[in-house]
């Protein structure tokens, strides 16, 4: 794609800002590393090394047996394409063996900081595992970390998180006290974008499992995302607007759970007039709690 040139009478620091502007509509909006990396430089850096090697005389060599010759390779490292794959139906599989043996929340949360089939993880700086009262009788889950959840490792702390904390509030809950939060999916996709259905399928068996290990008595699905990736099946086809205030059940394969969606709360800050719906959604939450804890 070609681009045009930037006009002679535009300053360093008006050119600085289109490129910014650039970077932010391309979803570059966090640096994955603490310190910038001259990327031309290495090109540099690996052409010269390539006709230094073309320069060099070849040794002539007895040729070595198969057996001692693949014994002796030295492994290759990955590099970034061949590490950045999809998840598969393998990988999946692993997720699943991997997140069944976790027997508390921290043996949950190691086995995800070791788990490396999320290509999410790539380009994500955090794990965003959960926040709140572990052994609380709400549990919340949202969608997918954003960039302050990115660079805090705790999900819902920007806007939509303090929205959030205000609408559990006012039902007389807190995630400090009463209230657990996670996501359906761990790390932040670039650019904020969707996760892929593959990368929903391989963070499944963990965000099940982590319900579990939680044993809420409610949980509430904050928006579409955590509905496709936990309940699937016409549910997942229907979306949020059909779905929100209707109670469901989600059945993780060893407990069933009481499940009501409702709106994200960043849907609910593009679009206050919402919030009523949702409002009545967290009372419907509370009157329900509150029967059983009498």
């Amino acid at each position: 794609m070609q681009t045009e040139a930037a006009p002679a009478s535009m300053s360093g620091l008006d050119a600085a800002t289109a490129l910014f502007e650039w970077y932010a509509a391309m979803g570059v909006d966090l640096a994955v590393d603490d310190a910038p990396v001259d990327r031309f430089a290495q090109s540099a850096a690996q052409m010269e090394a390539q006709k230094a090697q073309r320069a060099a005389p070849v040794p002539r060599v007895a040729p070595a047996p198969a057996a001692a010759t693949r014994s002796a390779a030295p492994p290759q490292a990955k590099t970034a394409s061949q590490t950045a794959r999809l998840p598969s139906n393998e990988t999946v599989m692993q997720a699943r063996e991997a997140a069944s043996s976790a027997q508390t929340l921290d043996e949950l949360r190691a086995l995800l900081e070791r788990f490396d089939g999320c290509n999410l993880k790539l380009t994500a700086k955090s794990l965003v595992f959960g926040d709140g009262n572990p052994k609380a009788r709400l549990m919340l889950v949202g969608e997918a970390p954003g960039r302050d959840e990115d660079i805090e490792g705790r999900p819902f702390v920007g806007r939509s998180g303090q929205l959030l904390d205000r609408m559990l509030q006012a039902i007389g809950h807190s995630r400090n006290e009463n209230a657990y939060i996670a996501n359906a999916v761990y790390w932040r996709p670039p650019g904020n974008r969707d996760p892929s259905d593959q990368e929903v399928a391989v963070c499944r068996p963990f965000i099940l499992r982590q319900i579990e290990l939680v044993s809420p008595d409610i949980v509430v699905f904050l928006g579409a995302q955590p509905v496709k990736a936990l309940l699937g099946g016409d549910a997942a086809r229907s979306g949020i607007r059909k779905l929100r205030g209707h109670w469901t059940e989600l059945d993780t394969g060893t407990r069933k759970f009481k499940a009501l969606p409702t709106y994200h709360p960043a849907y609910l800050l593009r679009a206050p007039l919402e919030k009523r719906l949702a409002w009545r959604d967290f009372l419907d939450v509370k009157a329900t709690l509150e029967p059983a804890a009498r």
